[in-house]
């Protein structure tokens, strides 16, 4: 039998991000229900400055279009291009300068004081390793560049950028992390008119309540709790830029995840 009211809430977990210049708080605690990951995107025109200011977060950045400066920052000063993502804990301060229109999805969480800034390049050519990784098999294969992996020195945040293949899945087999940690997907390179679907569902078993969420590029999904897995249509991928938000850093760890023990052997 159908949940209307956990059906009505996982229906708000879907957000299209606004594509207007500037900076915008997309998922905070104050207007969503994950408490621990915030998402923010910044659109810059040619030619324009912002100085990002982390305040009491730490904050991963990543390049989604567009090619950036960065400066006034003792380790920040590289150029950017496309994909390449810089990190900073709190009580820092970058400026970002667009050499190109500009889009970036910035995730943040609560600094508790660990963290080192450090920028990081897309490299394709990387081997697979601690950042370059391969997850899953078949239909469910996907590649997956960290930009903020677990080695690195953080308090609450990993993310990094995934990629399915044509019409197949991502985040399969399902899994939640709801004991330890929240999760967003930020949506990108899905141009209308094509679309991809992101699916929620609290607990295993309780398919008749799956919520499917349609993804085009900007929209953000939140997994505060429950299943999350995703898939492309015929002949488009999925893409998106994941960020987990642990509730400590005692839990910032890659590799909590629980199978739906369903579909684990499917």
């Amino acid at each position: 039998m159908r949940n209307k009211e956990n059906q009505a809430r996982m229906e708000q977990w879907s957000v299209q991000s606004p594509e207007i210049p500037g900076f915008h708080p997309v998922i905070t605690p104050e207007k969503c229900e994950c408490y621990d990951t915030q998402i923010f995107r910044l659109n810059l025109v040619a030619g324009d400055t912002y100085t990002l200011d982390s305040e009491g977060l730490e904050l991963n950045a990543a390049l989604i279009a567009g090619a950036a400066q960065l400066s006034n920052h003792p380790v920040l000063t590289q150029t950017m291009k496309q994909y390449d993502s810089f990190y900073i804990p709190g009580k820092n301060t970058v400026t970002i300068t667009a050499v190109e229109d500009c889009i970036f999805y910035i995730g943040g969480a609560v600094c508790e004081g660990i963290g080192e800034p450090f920028f990081r390049s897309f490299d394709l050519s990387l081997p697979l390793g601690d950042i370059h990784q391969i997850h899953g098999s078949g239909s469910g294969s996907r590649e997956v560049m960290f930009t903020l992996n677990p080695q690195d020195k953080a308090s609450r945040l990993i993310a990094g950028l995934t990629w399915g293949n044509d019409g197949g899945w991502t985040s399969w087999p399902p899994h939640q992390h709801e004991k330890d940690l929240e999760e967003v997907y930020c949506y990108f390179n899905i141009p209308a008119p094509r679309f991809g679907l992101h699916l929620s569902y609290l607990k295993s078993g309780e398919y008749d309540d799956v919520v499917a969420h349609v993804v085009t590029s900007g929209t953000m999904v939140q997994a505060p709790m429950g299943y999350h897995p995703t898939v492309g249509t015929p002949g488009g991928r999925n893409w998106y830029f994941w960020v987990l938000g642990a509730h400590s850093h005692a839990s910032r760890r890659y590799d909590l995840a629980v199978l739906d023990p369903l579909q684990e052997n499917f």
